[in-house]
């Protein structure tokens, strides 16, 4: 299939949904094999772990053969969109989107190929025996990787701001949504790459430059997500929320994840080599807060969208919108920091034990999440036949 002029950059988070989906599939493996040596699950504790026929077996069988699926879609709608952009680019309907407050859109790229580095990442820790022993010669490039990513982000977010600052033509009267976010979220998915290497490198060089990225683009991300959120709400507020951009209420539910994961991982880096013993109690509040916020916009989010009817016109109909793979995300991003929040926020600091009845208990609604995440991206994506 062919768009040219009618592909939208949006249409990049179909790509980005599944490879989030791949990565929440790791998490099973994360938090639940055992891994005392590394900060990660890796082939050597997940192989061991896969032959002793219990049922973290099966659990483990389960996320493998999704976490393969959902990449081989991951690299196959991220061709496939690349090759619609890059004809898309010789249109006068590319030229009309950079004078627009469409614009922005354009920060589906470095957000889609940064979550190419961390999908990549993932596969060799799964697949590839001893990874650790040579880990530290793959920090250096995986920063490059995020320094190219962010790069990229930062110019395409500056040429369209400083236009806008320059000629004054944003357009007020389209911007009740929070689409304009997306630049947060593309900022947010290059900090908390850079906040891998930042917590896990033994290098205390790797180790800074990691937790410096991490804070500079985690940073840019809070300062224009005020701005982004208060000018989005203002519009809504003043012509009420557009139909088909309705799935950018839940933006925030990714953008908080990728931040909230950013700042465990640099209070970890710290740690490790910056004297700075981590408070417990510390991640428990973290994460409560973050989960707090995402449960709320969660829930505001679900609420208006069932009202408008838009689950009825936009996934269960034949109407074709980009923006309905947002939808995706938000989903990912949900299941991916209960996680954390179980681990990290419960379980770390003993309120409940590790695999106890309760800990599975509070894993459910998780896990319903992901299931129905994945459902809707099947529906998205034999409706737009990719």
């Amino acid at each position: 299939m062919i768009l040219r002029e009618k592909f939208s950059p949006m249409c990049f988070l179909s790509a980005l949904g599944a490879g989030g989906l791949s990565v929440s599939f790791f998490m099973y493996l994360m938090f639940l094999v055992p891994h005392p040596n590394t900060p990660m699950a890796t082939y050597d504790f997940i192989m061991p772990a896969l032959l002793k026929g219990n049922w973290l077996s099966f659990v483990i069988t389960f996320s493998l053969v999704f976490i393969i699926a959902f990449v081989f879609l991951f690299f196959k709608l991220l061709i496939w969109n690349t090759k619609q952009y890059f004809m898309y680019k010789k249109t006068k309907a590319f030229e009309d989107l950079k004078n627009s407050n469409a614009q922005i859109t354009l920060m589906t790229l470095p957000l889609t190929y940064t979550m190419t580095i961390n999908v990549c990442f993932i596969l060799g820790a799964v697949f590839i025996p001893k990874l650790w022993d040579f880990v530290e010669y793959l920090f250096p490039f995986a920063l490059i990787g995020f320094a190219l990513a962010g790069f990229f982000a930062l110019k395409i977010f500056f040429e369209y701001f400083s236009r806008i600052l320059i000629n004054g033509t944003f357009d007020f009267s389209k911007n009740n949504n929070l689409s304009q976010m997306i630049s947060i979220f593309a900022f947010s998915m290059v900090a908390v790459g850079f906040a891998a290497p930042g917590a896990m490198s033994h290098n205390i060089t790797i180790n800074a430059i990691g937790i410096f990225g991490a804070l500079f683009f985690a940073s840019i991300a809070i300062l224009f997500m005020f701005i982004k959120i208060t000018m989005g709400f203002k519009d809504m507020f003043d012509k009420g929320l557009n139909l088909e951009t309705a799935p950018s209420i839940w933006i925030t539910i990714p953008i908080l994840t990728l931040l909230g994961i950013t700042f465990i991982r640099i209070s970890f880096g710290l740690e490790h080599h910056f004297a700075t013993p981590l408070a417990k109690s510390s991640l428990f509040v973290l994460t409560s807060v973050v989960l707090s916020l995402q449960i709320i916009f969660g829930v505001l989010g679900y609420m208006i969208m069932k009202k408008m009817d838009y689950f009825t016109k936009y996934i269960e109909s034949t109407n074709k919108s980009a923006i309905s793979f947002a939808l995706i995300c938000p989903g990912v991003a949900f299941m991916v920091f209960g996680m954390f929040f179980i681990n990290y926020g419960l379980a770390y600091n003993n309120i409940i034990d590790k695999y106890s009845i309760a800990y599975f208990i509070f894993m459910l609604p998780f896990v319903y999440i992901q299931m129905k995440t994945i459902i809707y991206f099947f529906k998205l994506y034999k409706k737009f036949g990719l």
